[in-house]
């Protein structure tokens, strides 16, 4: 999990550090940061890999980004991947190089 805009240091201490939600169950992490949708959720603990979206952060209220989940899917289907989780999508669309411009 890459994320340089951690709006406190609560929000960091309880932030899983893995791009792989099944890893972040298994740690004491309770917040995840999903790069390729640009949001935040508190890490449902159910042995799978649900998250609740958060739109604010609970410790300091700041703002979190608005979600780039509606975003995602659209850019897949104009790109011909109508059922991306599963099939293959482009490599850049597993993080947030899909929607960050260098």
């Amino acid at each position: 999990m890459e994320n340089n805009n951690i709006c406190c240091d609560n929000m960091s201490n309880h932030s899983g550090k893995s791009n792989e939600l099944d890893d972040l169950h298994d740690s004491d992490a309770i917040m995840v940061y999903v790069s390729k949708f640009d949001e935040y959720g508190i890490l449902i603990k159910d042995g799978g890999s649900s998250y609740i979206q958060i739109q604010y952060c609970p410790w300091c209220g700041t703002k979190l980004p608005d979600s780039k989940r509606d975003e995602w899917f659209d850019e897949l289907e104009k790109r011909g991947f109508y059922t991306p989780f599963n099939s293959e999508v482009p490599e850049e669309f597993e993080s947030d190089r899909w929607y960050k411009k260098p």
